[in-house]
C-alpha cells in the first residue's frame, strides 16, 4: 500500500535545486542539461528512491527546452519524442482572476496547481495529490514537497509542473 511521500529541497533557485526524502536519498535533481542555442533544464528521478515506492509510473526523467532569451519553449518526458507545449502546461485560471494553472497528464487527466509565492497544491478535483511550502528560514532545507499516494504514480509530472509553475514565476511569464 503507497503511503505519503515527503520530499525536502534543497535550493531555492526554480531552475537549479534537488529533493531527498526524509531518509536523505536523492529522490529528484534538477540542472542545467546545456545552454546552446537556449537553456535546456533536466528532471531527473533517481532510481534508488524509485525502488522504494512500487506505484511510481511514468518517465524517469523530463527534459525543459526554453525558448530565445529563457521564453517559454516546449517539454519532452523520458525518452518520448512528443514535445508539449509549456504554455499548455500552464494554462490560466478559468475564473476571473485565478492564479490557478491547469495542466493535462500524459494520460489525459486534467490537474491543476493552486500557485502561490509560498504554498501550491496540486488538485484533481477535489483530491490533493501534493503540496509544496517553503520552510522556515531556520530549516536546512528550502521547501517541503508532500506527495499523496494518488499523486505518487505521476511523480515525474508532479515535479515538472511544479518547477515550471516556479519558473514561470521568477521569469514574469
Amino acid at each position: 500500500m503507497a503511503t505519503t511521500c515527503v520530499l525536502l529541497q534543497y535550493g531555492d533557485d526554480p531552475f537549479r535545486h534537488r529533493f531527498e526524502d526524509l531518509e536523505g536519498r536523492a529522490a529528484f535533481s534538477m540542472y542545467q542539461a546545456g545552454q546552446t542555442p537556449n537553456l535546456v533544464t533536466r528532471i531527473t528521478r533517481q532510481a534508488e528512491w524509485s525502488q522504494q515506492h512500487p506505484g511510481i509510473m511514468g518517465p524517469d526523467n523530463s527534459f525543459l527546452y526554453f525558448g530565445p532569451e529563457t521564453s517559454i519553449g516546449f517539454i519532452m518526458y523520458g525518452n518520448n519524442r512528443t514535445q508539449i507545449g509549456m504554455n499548455f502546461l500552464l494554462r490560466p485560471g478559468k475564473k476571473e482572476g485565478s492564479v490557478s494553472r491547469y495542466f493535462i497528464t500524459q494520460s489525459g487527466k486534467e490537474l491543476k496547481w493552486r500557485v502561490g509565492s509560498h504554498r501550491m497544491e496540486c488538485v484533481d478535483g477535489r483530491t490533493t495529490l501534493a503540496t509544496w511550502d517553503v520552510s522556515p528560514a531556520t530549516d536546512e532545507h528550502y521547501a517541503r514537497l508532500v506527495i499523496r499516494p494518488a499523486g505518487l504514480h505521476i511523480v515525474t509530472e508532479i515535479i515538472t509542473t511544479l518547477a515550471l509553475n516556479r519558473m514561470a514565476r521568477a521569469l514574469g511569464w
